[in-house]
C-alpha cells in the first residue's frame, strides 16, 4: 500500500515558505510577553496596567479576524500573507515614535497594528498549510508546520532576555519611586533609555519582516486546489454555527489561548516574587519552557501515528492541569544571602506545563476544520478570534497577582486547563 506523503513534493517550497510565517509571528508573540513585566518596571504601572500589552497584542487578532477571512475569501491566500506581512511591519516601526513620546498608549497603539497584521498572517497560513495535501494527513500536517513557530518563540525570548531585560537600567521599582519624588528629571532620563532599548529590537524586526514581504511579493504560490467551491457568506455562517464540533473547537482555542500567555507572561512574576530572581535570570526559565514546548511539538506529531489527536490532547490537558495544581501548593527553594537552597519545585511544575501545552492549538485547529472545505476561510476567522483568550485571561490573572498572590493567580491556568480536558473527552465520543 503506498504511504500518503504529509506534503506533495510539487508543494514543498511552497509549504516551506509559508512555514517560516509560524516561526515569523512566534518571534513576535515571545519578545512580546516578557514586555509585560518590562513596562511594569520602567513606567511604574500596576500588574493589571502592564498586562494591558497583551490585551492590545492579542485584541489586534480579535479585531482583525472577521475581516481577514473576509479579504482572502474575495482574493487569495497571497494577497492575505502580503497585507499581514505590510501591517506587522508598520506595528514594528511604530515603536520608534512611541518610545520618543514616552507614552504606554503608544505602546499599545503599535501592539494593535502589528497583530492586526499577524491575524492576517494566522487566518490565511493556518488552513493554506492544510489544505497541502490529503485531509487524511492534515492534522499532522499543521502540527508539522506549527513546530516551527516555537522556534521563532525561543529566538524572541533570547532577544528579549539578552538585547532588552538584561540592557535596562538595574533601578530598581522602589529606587525609581523615590526618584519620582525627589528627581523626576532623572527618572525621566533613565526611562527614555529604558524604552530605547525596547524599542530597538522591533525596529530591526520591522525591517527584517519588510525583506519576508518583498520575498512573498516575487514568489508565486499555488492556489490551494480544495479551496475552490464559492459559497455565500450567510450559507457558510449557517453552516458553521449548526457544526457543534466547530464551536467548541473555537470555546477550546480560547481557552488554550489564554492559558498558553498566562503561563509564559507571569513566569518572571513567579520566579521574582517566590524567588527574588532578576528578571533576566527569571526569563532563562521561560527560555527553558519554551525549549521542553518545541521538543515535546515533534514528540507530539510522531504520537499521532498511534493516537487519535483529541485523545492525546484530553491526556495533556489533565497533566497540564495536575503540573498547574504542583506551581501553585509545591514549595521553592529559599534566597537567603545571596543565595538559593532546596528545589524549584513550584516553577518546576509551571515550566513542564509547556510539554503539555505544544499540541494543542493545532490539533484543536484540525479537529475544527476537518472536512470543511471553501468553508474553512471563514472558519479559520472563528479559531484566530479565540486568540483573543490572550487579551482576556493575562488582565484578569494581573488583576489577581495585585490583589491576591502570584500562586494563587495559577487557578486561571487550571479552570483553562479543566475546559480543555472535556473538549479533548467531547471529541473523543464523537464519531
Amino acid at each position: 500500500m503506498k504511504k500518503t506523503p504529509i506534503v506533495p513534493r510539487s508543494l514543498l517550497l511552497s509549504f516551506v515558505l509559508v512555514t517560516s510565517l509560524f516561526a515569523l509571528w512566534g518571534f513576535a508573540n515571545d519578545i512580546t510577553n516578557p514586555m509585560v513585566a518590562a513596562f511594569k518596571n520602567i513606567l511604574l504601572i500596576t500588574n493589571f496596567e502592564s498586562s494591558l500589552v497583551q490585551l492590545a497584542f492579542y485584541g489586534g487578532y480579535c479585531l482583525m479576524a472577521i475581516p481577514a477571512a473576509l479579504f482572502i475569501r474575495r482574493f487569495s491566500y497571497k494577497t492575505g500573507i502580503l497585507l499581514g506581512l505590510f501591517l506587522y511591519a508598520v506595528g514594528c516601526l511604530l515603536f520608534i515614535p512611541a518610545g520618543n513620546a514616552m507614552a504606554f498608549w503608544a505602546f499599545l497603539m503599535a501592539y494593535l497594528v502589528m497583530t492586526c497584521g499577524l491575524s492576517f498572517l494566522e487566518t490565511t497560513a493556518n488552513p493554506y498549510i492544510l489544505s497541502m495535501g490529503e485531509g487524511e494527513t492534515a492534522t499532522r500536517r499543521l502540527n508539522f508546520a506549527q513546530a516551527f513557530n516555537p522556534m521563532g518563540s525561543i529566538t524572541g525570548m533570547f532577544v528579549a532576555q539578552q538585547l532588552i531585560l538584561a540592557n535596562l537600567s538595574p533601578a530598581t521599582e522602589a529606587e525609581r519611586l523615590a526618584l519620582r519624588n525627589v528627581n523626576p528629571s532623572a527618572l525621566s532620563a533613565i526611562q527614555q533609555a529604558d524604552l530605547g532599548v525596547v524599542s530597538t529590537p522591533y525596529l530591526v524586526l520591522g525591517g527584517v519582516v519588510f525583506a519576508f514581504f518583498l520575498l512573498f511579493l516575487m514568489v508565486r504560490l499555488p492556489k490551494a486546489s480544495v479551496l475552490v467551491n464559492k459559497l455565500s457568506l450567510k450559507a457558510t455562517l449557517s453552516i458553521l454555527f449548526s457544526n457543534k464540533r466547530y464551536l467548541w473547537s473555537v470555546l477550546a482555542q480560547t481557552f488554550y489561548v489564554g492559558v498558553q500567555i498566562m503561563v509564559w507572561t507571569f513566569v518572571i512574576q513567579y520566579a521574582e516574587r517566590e524567588l527574588g530572581m532578576p528578571k533576566a535570570t527569571a526569563q532563562g526559565y521561560n527560555i527553558a519552557a519554551m525549549a521542553i514546548f518545541v521538543s515535546s511539538r515533534f514528540v507530539c506529531t510522531f504520537l499521532l501515528k498511534y493516537f487519535k489527536p483529541a485523545q492525546l490532547l484530553s491526556t495533556l490537558a489533565i497533566a497540564g492541569g495536575l503540573f498547574t495544581l504542583g506551581a501553585i501548593f509545591l514549595p521553592n527553594a529559599a534566597f537567603i544571602e545571596g543565595q538559593y537552597f532546596g528545589a524549584y519545585w513550584g516553577l518546576y511544575s509551571l515550566m513542564a506545563i509547556s510539554a503539555c501545552m505544544s499540541l494543542m492549538f493545532p490539533t484543536i485547529y484540525g479537529i475544527a476544520l476537518r472536512n470543511m472545505g471553501d468553508e474553512a476561510k471563514l472558519a479559520s476567522a472563528g479559531l484566530i478570534l479565540a486568540i483573543g483568550g490572550g487579551a482576556i485571561f493575562p488582565p484578569m490573572q494581573g488583576w489577581l497577582i495585585d490583589v491576591a498572590s502570584v500562586r494563587l493567580s495559577f487557578a486561571l491556568p487550571l479552570i483553562c486547563f479543566a475546559v480543555m480536558a472535556a473538549y479533548g473527552y467531547r471529541m473523543m465520543r464523537e464519531k
